[in-house]
């Protein structure tokens, strides 16, 4: 979904993505193997890679959240094989601000979303600047 019906986009943040990699067990390869030649679901590959999806999504929900998103437009997820015995899982898309189209602009531009990071620099950069401690000449 590139949109959400009923609500603009205030902040587009930019894209998170998240990963996870997973090695597949010598006993699953092999029953897999055998599954195969009968045909039908390897439940143990769905199962992984359902848990992988999982995963995945939860860290790009992390990452979003860590930059002061409420939501993750044109969100996808890519599978890959890694030298035959492992499975990767990407999720990503593009974090962003929403509000619902119904409220107000000065509304919503009072509540100025930053990621934790740019708040804590800008504290930083607020405070006073500390002096170095003055050193004693040693003997």
């Amino acid at each position: 979904m590139n949109d959400v019906p009923g609500c603009r986009v205030t902040h587009v943040f930019g894209e998170v993505f998240g990963l996870t990699v997973r090695s597949r067990a010598i006993g699953v390869n092999f029953m897999a193997g055998i599954k195969s030649l009968g045909g039908g679901e390897v439940t143990q590959y769905t199962q992984m890679l359902s848990d992988s999806r999982n995963e995945a999504l939860g860290r790009l929900c992390q990452q979003a959240m860590g930059y002061g998103a409420n939501a993750v437009l044109a969100m996808r997820f890519d599978c890959n094989e890694i030298a035959q015995t492992m499975s990767e899982v990407a999720a990503y898309g593009t974090a962003v601000y929403i509000v619902p189209n119904d409220q107000p602009a000065q509304q919503h531009a009072a509540q100025a979303h930053q990621p934790p990071a740019a708040q804590q620099q800008q504290q930083q950069y607020q405070q006073a600047p500390q002096q170095p401690p003055t050193q004693q000449p040693q003997r």
